[in-house]
């Protein structure tokens, strides 16, 4: 008999010793004689099902009994086929209550009145309970996912629509565990606790995020037996990782003091660009591996080669400080492994670009404390020697530095001097190997500040 399946003017509900459909019409359908409570699950609209009903063991229900129902009320049962090839079901009536006997599990059951349809699928726990036993690691690994063995059984809860597509009930079995995630705020690696859910049970049980730390993962279920009060657990022992990963960074720690003071031709205060790295040779970089931990060897390499065909440095360390002082560019990356070398896991590849040497000198500062040109700095760029002396007009030295990120603040024996002209001589040594020596004019110029001790110019 081939039903036509409209849409449903039965709504649903469930009780603690039975579950029951309410009909617009007043008639309900009640399951007896069960030990535990039928548990009733909402079906996908997609299905054509009202709702899914998973009784302990359908074996125990004795009764389906359709209360206040009219007189026109036919049921239809269907199993894998779809309610298409629905048959009738033979039922009695007692009073106004419809009774199907011993109703079947693994059915689906079409409920016509009033010309409504009403679609449930009754599941039968029973024939598929979950069970577990033990949890352990399998012993197939692979780097990008971790296989638990987990001994029990849990197959997929099968239904079937009402045109006959087979669907999963889902167990919501939980496989619970530690793992490490990145922080970006931490800057590093902290631990979260997972919850992975599974419809059914398989084994092995596949984590694709590999186990990061040493932790033990329980797995737990099923949800109708947990709603039962009969829920079965298994944890393992303590499991090592066999997931790698890895984060890293490069901190430039001598990047010159930026200064309004600064002539604004100045070339490079130690960045090749934003975000870069270098740029101003000397430039003193630390690498950090953030590293998960199964990684066990360490490596940092250094490359002229993008590709890194051929390496000029290796460290074998998870911290490296390095400085630069040759012009040109260079390429470094981390690369971390487990124990035995099987899995490799690569950090950023960081380019940093030294630039060829340049010395730029000012002739004229104000070092009148107001905040602007207050010092009289080069600009520079890749200077790895630097000298610099100040003399009066008469020859005397009244200022040395040796730090070209530095300058003359426009004092002599703690007073500024006064305004007029003074000379510099620079000698200095580029990454590249070019040599400067310099010499030139310096114009204190003439300003006006009450607070100000000056020494007056010889």
């Amino acid at each position: 008999m081939k039903i036509d399946t409209g849409i449903s003017g039965i709504l649903i509900a469930v009780y603690m010793a039975s579950a029951v459909i309410i009909s617009a019409d007043g008639a309900s359908v009640r399951f007896q004689g069960q030990s535990m409570k039928v548990i009733e699950e909402e079906a996908p609209k997609n299905t054509g099902l009202d709702r899914i009903f998973v009784a302990y063991d359908t074996e125990e229900l004795t009764e389906m009994r359709i209360e206040g129902a009219s007189a026109d009320l036919e049921v239809s049962r269907y199993s894998t086929l779809g309610g298409g090839y629905a048959e009738p079901v033979q039922f009695h009536w007692e009073g106004n209550t419809a009774i199907i006997d011993n109703p079947q599990g693994e059915m689906g059951y079409i409920l016509t009145e009033n010309g409504r349809n009403t679609c449930i699928w009754l599941v039968n726990y029973a024939i598929q309970r979950f069970s577990i036993s033990s949890v352990a690691l399998d012993d197939t690994q692979d780097c990008s996912y971790t296989n638990l063995d987990v001994e029990g059984t849990g197959p997929a809860i099968h239904y079937f629509t009402i045109d006959g597509r087979r669907a999963t009930l889902s167990r919501d079995i939980e496989v619970s565990y530690d793992t490490w995630i990145w922080d970006d705020t931490a800057t590093d690696f902290v631990t979260e606790h997972t919850v992975k859910n599974l419809e059914y049970l398989t084994n092995p049980v596949t984590l694709t995020t590999p186990l990061y730390c040493s932790t033990v993962v329980t797995v737990s279920g099923d949800r109708f037996l947990a709603e039962w009060g009969m829920e079965q657990k298994a944890t393992s022992m303590t499991l090592s990782p066999n997931g790698i990963d890895a984060n890293t960074n490069a901190v430039q720690t001598n990047l010159p003091d930026e200064s309004d003071d600064s002539d604004p031709s100045n070339i490079v205060n130690g960045s090749s660009g934003e975000g870069g790295l270098g740029g101003s040779a000397p430039a003193t970089i630390v690498f950090t591996a953030y590293v998960t931990e199964a990684v066990i060897h360490d490596e940092w390499q250094m490359s002229a080669d993008p590709e890194f065909q051929n390496i000029d440095y290796r460290w074998n360390e998870r911290e490296v400080e390095y400085t630069f002082e040759e012009e040109g560019t260079y390429y470094v990356r981390y690369i971390g492994s487990n124990a035995d070398g099987t899995c490799e896991v690569y950090g950023e590849t960081y380019t940093i670009s030294i630039g060829a040497s340049d010395l730029r000198i000012p002739n004229a500062f104000t070092p009148n404390g107001d905040g602007v040109n207050d010092v009289w700095k080069v600009a520079y760029r890749s200077l790895l020697d630097f000298n610099c002396t100040i003399f009066d007009r008469y020859g005397n030295k009244i200022y040395h530095f040796s730090d070209p990120n530095q300058g003359w603040d426009g004092k002599y024996k703690g007073k500024t001097v006064g305004p007029g002209v003074y000379y510099y001589v620079i000698e200095a040594k580029g990454s590249d190997g070019k040599k400067y020596k310099k010499g030139g004019d310096i114009n204190v110029v003439g300003y006006k500040n009450r607070n100000a001790q000056t020494t007056p110019a010889n």
